[in-house]
């Protein structure tokens, strides 16, 4: 059984970006990377507006989205542009990642001071950040302090870990959301949870293929992961499975050459390394969606976004938040409008 839509006509259908429209909400999107979150935002009818320190991520922004990136190293307090509806973003996740040793707020790279700075100064209607799963564990304690704050700015908070490869997402990848709201707020439905998208049919003619200048394991590496396997009593392999969808795409298994990578295993058995645009497809990055910088930037912007289908998801739902909290403004308006004016008399 097949998913419905091929996966690329799948991506060009849903990342497909609408004309700009200077009426549609705006969205901020704060540490914005290469924008992963604004592109799923963009394509769900939002404005964005992006505000990230690497230049590299920055320009990939501006080449292939509609909203402008400011590049800057955001501080306490950050000066903002006006009139946002929507504040999202992924504050640096090295705090809370095990790779980052989870030192949380004790580590420098911490980034949501300013993202409560911001909702706090600018008061969206609605606050959307995403994060890796860790910060619900060791780090906790320092999470509920976060929602606390959202909390004493008058928002209810609601959170979840979402698995992309439920979404459309040709990926195991577990992030946690958390939602920041005035009432009414739903989680969209799983769109693909019985039948995800495959690591074959994202590569699609890519998967066998040898492409110029492929780099390949080396017999060190091979070595390595026979001896891992067979310590490990490992059934399964971690090379990539094409009837599978991929194991969580990171900035260290697409670039760094360590025998955990991200790899093809070829018919004539040697392991290939994934390239850029097979780790952008398993991202969900549309093949017109252009990178720049060198090839370990590239892969790095990559590994540190949120899968745009998913920020697609997530956006629809923001969207449908927006219109239903508009509505009953409306008819709160008009009801009171509609009401007979009572004159009071005094006599004297």
């Amino acid at each position: 059984m097949q998913n419905q839509l091929p996966y690329l006509d799948f991506l060009s259908q849903e990342l497909q970006l609408p004309p700009i429209d200077g009426t549609a909400p705006l969205v901020i999107d704060l540490f914005a990377g290469c924008g992963g979150l604004a592109l799923g935002f963009e394509a769900a009818g939002f404005r964005t507006i992006g505000y990230e320190k690497l230049a590299d991520a920055c320009a990939t922004y501006q080449h292939n989205l509609h909203g402008f990136c400011y590049q800057t190293t955001l501080t306490r307090q950050p000066d903002l542009i006006e009139g946002a509806d929507v504040i999202i973003g992924g504050p640096p996740c090295q705090p809370f990642s095990v790779g980052g040793h989870q030192r949380g707020l004790k580590d420098s790279r911490d980034g949501f001071p300013i993202f409560l700075d911001a909702v706090k100064s600018y008061r969206p209607q609605l606050a959307l950040f995403e994060n890796v799963r860790g910060m619900l564990f060791r780090n906790k304690t320092y999470f509920e302090e976060i929602v606390s704050a959202l909390r004493e700015l008058n928002y209810i908070v609601e959170w979840e870990i979402l698995n992309a490869a439920h979404y459309g997402v040709p990926q195991r990848r577990e992030r946690l959301f958390c939602v920041a709201h005035r009432g009414g707020w739903k989680w969209h439905s799983k769109t693909h949870n019985n039948l995800p998208y495959t690591v074959g049919e994202a590569l699609g003619e890519l998967a066998l293929s040898v492409p110029p200048n492929a780099k390949f394991l080396t017999h060190s590496m091979d070595e390595y992961i026979k001896k891992y396997e067979k310590a490990s009593k490992c059934v399964r392999p971690r090379d990539l499975h094409l009837d599978a969808p991929s194991r969580t795409v990171t900035c260290r298994n697409l670039s760094a050459p360590t025998g955990d990578m991200l790899r093809i295993r070829l018919p004539d058995g040697r392991r290939r390394r994934l390239t850029v645009r097979e780790g952008a497809r398993l991202q969900s990055f549309p093949d017109w969606f252009e990178f720049k910088g060198t090839e370990e930037s590239q892969c790095n912007q990559i590994g540190n976004a949120v899968p745009p289908i998913l920020a697609k998801v997530l956006a629809c739902s923001v969207k449908a938040y927006l219109q239903k909290n508009t509505a009953q403004k409306s008819a709160e308006e008009s009801r009171l409008l509609s009401q007979p004016i009572q004159l009071s008399l005094k006599l004297f």
